[in-house]
């Protein structure tokens, strides 16, 4: 049996999870079908794929010894059974509401921390596949290169993960432990609350204290998810015409579609700049890809307040521009980084405070994780539509991930369902800010 422990961060995930905050992203994919039996036989491919993939193998455990007092291990389940983790559905008229509630259920943490769950449509000439995977296992390219060992192009290997190292200690440390674990606390948690401190402060220090209520919601344990889909040739010309990156205009439409939202709801979007946090991959391209989370970010101020599209997204291309030239290691967005200085037995006991003070460092989450050009096909039905589902912060009511897959750009929305029972709204003014910046920028 292989073994490695967790990272700091795949920590911090690990153990900010709650019943009503459950701690895994996902991704719908739409599949054509050519018969109705398809959603059945891609079902019973991903069982027989799944337990070829290493990766997909692997479950968490708590470690008590010296090594790492208070952490966990990720390790191979020798009793790994993936049809604990396949789930063939009813068929279902409407794929995001069925992957709404599937969001809502936490992964089973005693083995290995992923599902698929098919899902037919009733149509009989399309099926979904609404993939989970515990954030702690794996981050948006992770899931990527997991999700790929099951469908039909890509089959790549996994590489064979660090072994745990043994305790480098003598035993009488071990024997030690009870004595000493008073201290372990009083110092995890004072590691913690340290750690708190700088990232609220450099939040507020860096863009003010300007969300909106309607960004943050009680704990309801509910989820509700919707996509859009858009043309990426409509993203180049506003790029060309405008400037900035496609990913700057992505950004900027995430502001305007706020703005409308808001305004739509009767909430006001007047001097309204909540903090979005945009996650950074630090894997470094053609190198060996560890498990879990390589993850940084930005954190920027969208201009939700600004009436003028072109200044949104200008205001936004500063604020990226800024923040690349700081690096990913510094400034505000980058205080996922303090999980590092703290300790196993810090993550442990400070979990729950880590994810009640996210409200305090970022309002909405705006991630975006990138996908193949190839198309995919699982049975040799071919992928057709691919939403991204990030999780979503406790405290927090809304997050926003976004993909782009054969030349259209697919938005993943995730909201809490009591707060939020309007996210098509927010889905429809998506569509109606990209068309409003095509406007301004062919006028």
């Amino acid at each position: 049996m292989t073994s490695d422990l967790l990272a700091p961060l795949d920590l911090a995930f690990w153990n900010m999870e709650s019943d009503r905050h459950p701690m895994h992203l996902g991704a719908l994919g739409v599949f054509g079908a050519h018969s109705p039996t398809a959603g059945a036989h891609a079902a019973d491919l991903l069982a027989a794929r799944a337990a070829a993939v290493p990766g997909l193998r692997m479950r968490i455990r708590d470690v008590w010894g010296p090594v790492a007092f208070g952490g966990a291990t990720r390790e191979t389940d020798p009793g790994f059974d993936p049809l604990n983790h396949v789930r063939l559905h009813a068929p279902t008229a409407d794929f995001h509401a069925a992957a709404g509630r599937l969001m809502e259920r936490p992964l089973e943490r005693g083995r290995p921390p992923w599902e698929a769950h098919v899902l037919p449509g009733e149509d009989g000439v399309s099926f979904a596949v609404l993939f989970k995977f515990h954030h702690a296992l794996a981050d948006g390219l992770r899931a990527l290169k997991l999700a790929a060992g099951v469908l039909d192009p890509v089959d790549l290997p996994e590489r064979a993960p660090r072994p745990l190292e043994p305790p480098r200690g003598p035993l009488s440390d071990l024997r030690s432990l009870p004595g000493r674990v008073p201290g372990l606390v009083r110092g995890a948690l004072s590691d913690v609350g340290r750690a708190l401190d700088i990232g609220a402060s450099l939040a507020r220090s860096t863009l003010g204290m300007r969300p909106s209520s309607a960004l943050a919601s009680a704990p309801s344990g509910t989820r509700r998810t919707a996509g859009v889909v858009l043309d990426i040739d409509d993203v180049h010309r506003v790029r060309k015409s405008a400037g900035g990156t496609v990913n700057d205009v992505l950004i900027a439409v995430v502001a305007g579609a706020l703005r409308r939202w808001l305004d739509e709801r009767g909430d006001g979007s007047t001097g309204v700049a909540p903090r979005a946090l945009i996650p950074v991959s630090r894997r470094r391209p053609r190198t060996a890809q560890p498990p879990g989370n390589r993850l940084s970010g930005y954190l920027i101020p969208l201009p939700v307040g600004e009436a003028d599209p072109l200044r949104r997204l200008d205001t936004v291309r500063t604020a990226m521009v800024r923040n690349k030239d700081a690096g990913p290691n510094r400034g505000a967005g980058a205080v996922a980084l303090l999980a590092d200085h703290v300790p196993a037995l810090g993550h442990r006991l400070g979990g729950p405070l880590v994810g009640q003070a996210a409200r305090l460092w970022f309002d909405i989450l705006v991630t975006s994780v990138p996908l193949p050009g190839l198309g995919l096909r699982l049975g040799g039905h071919e992928l057709a539509e691919v939403y991204p589902l990030a999780p979503l912060a406790p405290g927090q009511s809304l997050a926003v991930a976004i993909s782009t897959y054969r030349g259209r750009v697919h938005y993943g929305l995730v909201a809490d369902a009591r707060a939020v029972p309007d996210l098509e709204v927010f889905a429809r003014a998506v569509t109606d800010e990209v068309e409003l910046l095509l406007t301004v920028c062919d006028a």
